[in-house]
This record gives C-alpha cells, sequence and structure tokens, in this order.
C-alpha cells in the first residue's frame, strides 16, 4: 500500500513508489508533528520514570500504609486510555470542570492542551510503572544494603551507588516503553485537543489517521508514513536495547 497509489474509496490505482513518502515528509505538518511528538515524549518519560521511582521508592517498604498506596497508585492503571481521556476531558470543560474556578484555559493554548495531557498520561500510567520498579526493587538482596550501611554509606550514596545501578534493567524496561508509547500517542491527542489549537499537538501518528480518513482519504501516502514510523521506531529502541548493553558490561 505504502508503494501504490491507493485511495480509501478508489482502492489501488498503480505502483507510484516513491511519491507517497516524498509526499508524506513534505507535508506541511510532518515536521511540525516530529517536533512536537519527539517533545511530548521527553517530557513524558522523564516525569513518569522519575515519580514512578519515587512511588516505588514510597512502598518498597512494608508498612500499615504501604497496602493502601499501592493500590490507590495502581488503580487507574486499570481504566482503558480512551476513557481517562474522556474523563479528563470532561474535567478540562470551561463547561463542567469543577477546576473552572481557577480560570486557566486547560485546552484552549498550546502550553496548556500539551500539560493537560502530560497530566493525564502521568495519572496514568505511574502506577503501572511504580509496579515494574518496585518488582525491581523487591528483586535486590537486602544484604547488599546492610553491607553498603555497614561501610557507612549514607541514604544518597546508597541509592546513588546501589539502588540505581542494580534497578538498571527496570529502568530500561521502562524507558522502552514510556518511548515507544509515547511515539505512538493517538487516542489522548485525538480525543481531548483533536490536535488543536491550530494544530499544535498534532502528533505523527494523528497525522497519519488524517491523511487516511480524512481530507483526501489518501491510503498510500498514510501507509508510507506509517514505515517512516516503523522505521524510527527501530532506530530508538535499537540504540536504547545497545547503551543498556554496554552499560550492563
Amino acid at each position: 500500500m505504502s508503494v501504490s497509489d491507493w485511495n480509501l474509496f478508489a482502492g489501488d490505482r498503480g505502483y507510484n513508489a516513491p511519491e507517497n513518502f516524498t509526499a508524506a515528509v513534505q507535508n506541511r505538518l510532518f515536521w511540525p508533528a516530529v517536533g512536537f511528538t519527539v517533545k511530548y515524549t521527553l517530557v513524558t518519560t522523564v516525569i513518569l520514570l522519575v515519580l514512578a521511582l519515587g512511588l516505588a521508592l514510597l512502598v518498597q517498604e512494608s508498612s500499615r500504609w504501604s497496602g493502601f498506596l499501592r493500590t490507590a497508585f495502581l488503580v487507574p492503571s486499570a481504566l482503558g486510555l480512551a476513557s481517562a481521556s474522556l474523563l479528563f476531558y470532561a474535567l478540562y470543560s470551561p463547561q463542567s470542570s469543577p477546576l473552572g474556578f481557577l480560570g486557566i484555559s486547560f485546552l484552549g493554548t498550546p502550553a496548556g492542551a500539551l500539560w493537560s495531557t502530560v497530566v493525564l498520561i502521568v495519572w496514568r500510567f505511574a502506577g503501572f510503572y511504580m509496579l515494574l520498579l518496585l518488582v525491581g526493587l523487591q528483586g535486590i538482596s537486602g544484604d547488599v544494603y546492610e553491607a553498603a550501611r555497614l561501610d557507612g554509606a549514607t541514604r544518597w550514596q546508597t541509592f546513588r551507588y546501589v539502588t540505581l545501578p542494580l534497578l538498571r534493567s527496570s529502568l530500561a524496561l521502562c524507558t522502552i516503553l514510556c518511548v515507544t508509547g509515547s511515539m505512538l500517542a493517538f487516542d489522548q491527542f485525538y480525543l481531548l485537543t483533536k490536535g488543536g489549537p491550530d494544530n499544535s499537538t498534532i502528533t505523527i501518528v494523528q497525522l497519519v489517521y488524517n491523511l487516511a480518513f480524512q481530507g483526501a482519504n489518501d491510503l498510500g501516502r498514510a501507509a508510507a508514513l506509517s514505515i517512516l514510523i516503523l522505521g524510527a521506531l527501530l532506530v530508538v529502541n535499537l540504540v536504547q536495547f545497545r547503551g543498556l548493553r554496554g552499560r550492563e558490561n
């Protein structure tokens, strides 16, 4: 399909490579979508990993409230992303928002739309990544921490030189999942912002959707852009895997 002149309604009208690929890259929204997707990926990944690690450390030790907190943090991840997006859309809506008294345009500005979506994603996925990191933390032997204490290590030194290195595999897994999911972001922006305002929050996958099912209904160009996204994902994941392997060695 990516090398054919393929319309949604007319079907395959013949081979036309590499026209679909050049047309997809020359689309006026291509580079803005790439730039926004990269920005969103970096912001979301950093915030999610830092918050998830903090939550995992918070509930790591067994205490009176640890079981309750683990459940409370994990509950949002049981909600579908589309349902969570609709929930936050109602929360941000000027007509029905309980936060309306703040006088903030949550989705009316490019910055507001971005950070409102980031809040949604962090709320939805922080508990999931917390669980992955908690499993990694519980896999670290207590003898290692005891040896660090006997050597006079402070809490910060123990975290930096013991916890983080032994948690590297879990952090790498979370990073790969978060980066991949952010690069393929669609549901949250389609339901919350529709790519607005003024196409400022359109993602690369949303551009694929627009090419295929809106305007020209050009499945050929949409498929070509999908192939480009696949290639980018393969490169990004390969770099992450190789980086992890090198540090482990």
